[in-house]
C-alpha cells in the first residue's frame, strides 16, 4: 500500500461550501491551504468550485446541479482528480463517483497519501498504513460497484457482499497486526527516552511548514530534510545541542494542520509522546502567512488535546525576512485590517503581551538568533537548575557562533 511511486502531476479541481459554521473568508483561506496539500500530493488545480449550503447534502455533499456543473467541467477539460475540502462519507463518495464519474478525494484521503509519499522509516510508514486502513475498512461498498445487484434476477445476488466481507475481515486482522507492532515499537521509543537520562528535552512544535525543521538544521547542524511543502517532515528526529555551555535534547516533530484526521491523531500517538514528555516546547509559527493567528490557536487546541498545553514555552515567530504588510496612506480613512499591521506593531499586541517568552527571527538567515538561543539558553537552565540545584559546572552564558567566529 506504501510502495513509493514517481508523481506526475495530474489535472485536479477543488470542491468546498459556504455553511452557517464556515463563511467565504474561511472557506477561501482552507481552499488556499488544500490547493498547496494538492501541490504537494503532486496535482495542479485548474479551479475552484463553491456552493452556500444551510448544510452539506446527506447524499452527495453538494447540491445536484453543482455536481452536474462540475461533471461537465471535468468531461470538457480532462480532470483527472475532484478534491473536497472536508470529509466525506462513504456513502457520499460513492454517490458522487458514480455521478461525477471520476477520482473522488475528501480532505482526509489527500492527507493520508501525502504522508504515505514522505513516511520514511519503518516506524512511520506502518503509522500511516494504519491510518489508511482504518480510513479505507467503511468505505470498502465503493469498491464493488461491479458486483452490485443493478439489474436483479438469477446470479446477481450476493456475491458482492461476500467479497466484501472477507475484505473487512482481512483489513481489519491487518489493523490487528499494525496496532501490535506499534505497541511494540512504542515500548522501544518509550525505553529510548527514558535512556536519555536526566538531559533536558525540549521540542519544536508548530503548524506544517512554518519551519522547523530549518530551525532545527540552524540550531543543531545538522541536516534534517526541510522543503516548502506542507508535511516535509514526518519522522521524529532528536539531535543534541549545546548552547554556551548547557547540552540539551531537540526534537524535530511532525507538523500539526487543520481539520487533522482523527486517524493520524491515533496513529502517531508515538510522535505525539515526543511532544508530550518535553520539558519545554519550542512553539514556531509563520508570521509571514496571512492566518497565523488562527495557525497558533490549531496548534495550542491540539496541545491542549494531548494534555501538553501547561509545560514551559518559547513563541519564535519565524519568516520575517518573509513578512511583508500593506501600508496605508495618512489621509486614507478606511479601517485598518491585518494587512496593514506593520512587525513592529505586531510585537506591541498580544505577542509583546505574551506570559510566554517571545522571539522574532528568520531560521534562513538567521535574524534575531543571539536573542533566541539566549532565550533558549535561560529557560533550559531554569530546567537544569530544578534537577541539578548543586551542579556548579554553569558558568556565564556565551555564544558558541561567536567564540568560532572569533577563532576563524
Amino acid at each position: 500500500m506504501l510502495d513509493k511511486k514517481e508523481h506526475h502531476y495530474e489535472k485536479a479541481i477543488l470542491v468546498g461550501v459556504v455553511t452557517q459554521h464556515q463563511d467565504e473568508d474561511k472557506l477561501t483561506e482552507y481552499m488556499d491551504e488544500l490547493e498547496f496539500l494538492a501541490f504537494t500530493a503532486g496535482a495542479t488545480v485548474q479551479k475552484r468550485f463553491t456552493q452556500k449550503l444551510t448544510q452539506p447534502d446527506s447524499k452527495t455533499f453538494i447540491g445536484s446541479g453543482k455536481a452536474q456543473e462540475i461533471k461537465e467541467y471535468v468531461k470538457e477539460n480532462e480532470i483527472g482528480t475532484v478534491i473536497f475540502d472536508d470529509e466525506l462519507s462513504p456513502s457520499q463518495l460513492k454517490n458522487l463517483e458514480r455521478e461525477i464519474e471520476v477520482k473522488i478525494l475528501d480532505r482526509t484521503n489527500l492527507i493520508l497519501d501525502i504522508f504515505a509519499q514522505r513516511a520514511q522509516t519503518s516506524y512511520a510508514r506502518t503509522q500511516v498504513e494504519l491510518a489508511q486502513y482504518q480510513y479505507l475498512l467503511p468505505r470498502l461498498t465503493r469498491m464493488w460497484t461491479h458486483l452490485e445487484r443493478q439489474k436483479g434476477g438469477i446470479g446477481m445476488r450476493g456475491p458482492g457482499e461476500t467479497e466484501i466481507e472477507t475484505d473487512r475481515r482481512i483489513i481489519r486482522d491487518r489493523i490487528s497486526l499494525l496496532k501490535e507492532k506499534l505497541k511494540t515499537i512504542d515500548r522501544q521509543m518509550a525505553t529510548q527516552r527514558n535512556n536519555r537520562g536526566k538531559v533536558v528535552r525540549a521540542a519544536l512544535v508548530g503548524y506544517t511548514n512554518v519551519g522547523k525543521s530549518t530551525l532545527m538544521n540552524a540550531l543543531s547542524k545538522s541536516d534534517v530534510f526541510a522543503e516548502n511543502k506542507l508535511f516535509a517532515t514526518l519522522d521524529t528526529t532528536v539531535r543534541k545541542v549545546v548552547i554556551g555551555n548547557l547540552p540539551f535534547l531537540l526534537t524535530d516533530t511532525v507538523g500539526f494542520i487543520r481539520k487533522l484526521p482523527t486517524q493520524l491523531v491515533e496513529s502517531f500517538k508515538s510522535t505525539l509522546d515526543e511532544v508530550r514528555e518535553a520539558d519545554l516546547l519550542i512553539h514556531v509559527v509563520d508570521i509571514s502567512h496571512e492566518s497565523f493567528e488562527d495557525q497558533v490557536e490549531s496548534v495550542n487546541n491540539i496541545l491542549m488535546e494531548i494534555n501538553a498545553h501547561q509545560k514551559p514555552m518559547i513563541m519564535v515567530f519565524n519568516k520575517i525576512d518573509d513578512f511583508s504588510y500593506d501600508k496605508k496612506d495618512e489621509d486614507d480613512l478606511t479601517p485598518s485590517t491585518k494587512k496593514n499591521i506593520s512587525l513592529e506593531e505586531w510585537t506591541k499586541t498580544w505577542m509583546g503581551k505574551s506570559k510566554y517568552p517571545t522571539v522574532f527571527i528568520s531560521a534562513l538567515t538567521k535574524e534575531n538568533f543571539p536573542e533566541m538561543k539566549k532565550m533558549i539558553y535561560d529557560e533550559v537552565m531554569k530546567i537544569h537548575i530544578s534537577r541539578f540545584p548543586y551542579n556548579d559546572f554553569l558558568f556565564e552564558y556565551f555564544d558558541n557562533d561567536e567564540v568560532e567566529e572569533n577563532n576563524d
